[in-house]
């Protein structure tokens, strides 16, 4: 069985069929499905399809490229849901130089007090580093907290590096199936295994087979976990053995979910 370490599903081309989606990831084999929310506008969302589905669990925080809104009584608001929820990380936070580069100030400061949230909660983090990888570790380095997820990690060898001693999972999904993505695919294979989770991202980052435009789902894990085996030369089933104990390891309230 395998645990979906990031999916959207509160994304609408997943939420409306929601009831589908669930059965089916079930059918493929997925045990878990982790939910983080991008803003205070979805975080009911998340909880309710925890509640709804024992498969799923959530987490709350402010996506980088989700703060036009975003206000600083916001950050009350996250500590009021995690006191009186049971969010198992903070997330999805983080910085993005990708696409998001005319707020750089602003994305540091909320990713540097949702740190600090997420270590005055005790919890880990999830986080998006796209392009700022660099920046994120800086942050990190001024709050340590608890570890957690650097999910869809494409950056260099010495950067994962940097990120597991300061005891994080980098999480890899449907991008590394594609022939052209050679640097993650070599990361996916040389890193050890005990540092990599794997994810979906659904409805987004679909794998190679999807390329004719349809939506990624959280039952795409099977075949995608199947291909980081090819690909490292591993056995299946004592892969999927390694991989949840590393998701858990990194999302420790898993742990209670998952018995």
């Amino acid at each position: 069985m395998w645990i979906d370490s990031h999916c959207h599903m509160d994304n609408v081309l997943l939420y409306r069929n929601s009831e589908k989606v669930i059965s089916a990831s079930l059918s493929e084999g997925v045990e878990r499905i982790i939910i983080p929310s991008v803003s205070k506008e979805n975080f009911d969302k998340v909880i309710k399809m925890a509640v709804k589905y024992k498969q799923c669990a959530y987490a709350l925080g402010f996506h980088p490229m989700h703060l036009n809104s975003f206000e600083d009584s916001d950050l009350e608001l996250l500590e009021y849901y995690l006191s009186n929820n049971n969010s198992v990380a903070v997330g999805e936070i983080g910085i993005d130089l990708f696409v998001q580069k005319n707020n750089q100030t602003l994305q540091e400061n909320v990713f540097l007090s949702q740190l600090k949230i997420a270590k005055k909660f005790d919890l880990p983090v999830i986080m998006h580093v796209r392009g700022a990888i660099d920046l994120v570790l800086k942050n990190l380095r001024k709050i340590k907290v608890r570890g957690g997820i650097a999910h869809a990690f494409n950056g260099s060898f010495q950067q994962a590096d940097q990120l597991i001693e300061l005891g994080f999972k980098l999480g890899f999904g449907g991008a590394m199936t594609y022939p052209r993505a050679k640097h993650i695919q070599a990361l996916a294979k040389g890193l050890p295994i005990e540092a990599i989770v794997l994810e979906t991202d659904s409805p987004d980052m679909p794998p190679a087979w999807l390329d004719n435009g349809e939506s990624n789902q959280p039952k795409e894990l099977g075949k995608i976990a199947e291909f980081f085996c090819h690909l490292r030369g591993l056995e299946p089933s004592k892969t999927a053995d390694i991989i949840r104990v590393n998701t858990i390891e990194a999302i420790p309230k898993l742990g209670e979910l998952c018995t």
